[in-house]
């Protein structure tokens, strides 16, 4: 036999679609294929099923501890809300006297007016208690950046009874937002300064209680961190760093309702509402 006739013959060798007809003709085989479908599909169902009932707690469980409508959890990045932080938080030296005196505390940056912004564009937050030998001209006052150079400053404002002030300086920094929640109970927070001289000290702890003026927090502060801004889960302000107590488990912030009394304008009396 000739082999090319015997190539070409479809009897001894049916090409793809005439094999696929073949099987498609006979019943046998379109029944095992129906029910090849309807085993494939029914796998691939239960599959997506089980998939999404693993993934749906998980799920439900990151939306629910989303730092915007939740308070009492801690941050989805501490890395980045400590780099945040620091960037507008500065280290402040009131030099004073003739024995090379100085108070050391800390400042954070506030978009708010001031009597000398066109010199000094940057307006930062402080303790009252950490500038106030240098009022009236009895000190000079100086702002650092997390290792960087030191920058003159001038007081613009103060709240003696509130332990607040406002100074303004030429270095540039970004401004820390105010937050819009009231500091609950329970609620995460972060302390930020130069605790006993060490630039960029970072504390965490939570709102133990607040009272008209003050946030009471677990969070330590130490001697320098006065002045620093306490910032809640997304990184922004609920208090300035004020006191810390002798004896009792937890330390005190000036809180934003503070702050409305004489440093800041309030559309009302209190910063938040409470109502």
């Amino acid at each position: 036999m000739n082999s090319e006739s015997h190539l070409e013959n479809p009897e001894h060798n049916p090409n793809g679609n005439e094999f696929l007809n073949q099987m498609q003709d006979n019943p046998r085989n379109q029944i095992n294929l129906s029910k090849f479908n309807l085993i494939f599909s029914i796998a691939t169902f239960l599959l997506l099923t089980i998939g999404i009932v693993y993934a749906w707690g998980p799920i439900t469980q990151y939306r629910n501890t989303d730092p915007k409508i939740d308070g009492y959890v801690q941050p989805r990045s501490i890395a980045d809300l400590v780099e945040l932080v620091q960037n507008s938080t500065v280290s402040i030296t009131c030099e004073f006297g003739l024995e090379g005196e100085y108070e050391l505390g800390t400042g954070w940056a506030l978009d708010i007016e001031t009597d000398n912004e066109s010199e000094y564009p940057t307006a930062l937050v402080t303790n009252y208690h950490v500038i106030e030998n240098c009022l009236s001209g009895k000190g000079k006052l100086f702002v650092e950046a997390l290792e960087g150079e030191k920058f003159p400053a001038v007081i613009d404002n103060w709240d003696a009874e509130n332990d607040l002030a406002v100074i303004a300086t030429k270095l540039k920094l970004n401004p820390l937002e105010l937050s819009q929640n009231n500091p609950n109970p329970g609620y995460w927070v972060m302390a930020v300064g130069t605790a006993d001289g060490y630039e960029g000290s970072i504390a965490f702890g939570n709102v133990l209680n607040v009272t008209d003026t003050e946030v009471l927090i677990t969070a330590a502060i130490s001697s320098g961190n006065s002045g620093g801004p306490l910032v809640d889960n997304e990184g922004k302000v609920i208090g300035t760093n004020s006191w810390s107590a002798a004896k009792e488990q937890y330390n005190g912030a000036m809180s934003l309702d503070a702050m409305c009394i004489g440093i800041m304008k309030c559309e009302g009396k209190t910063y938040w509402n409470w109502d």
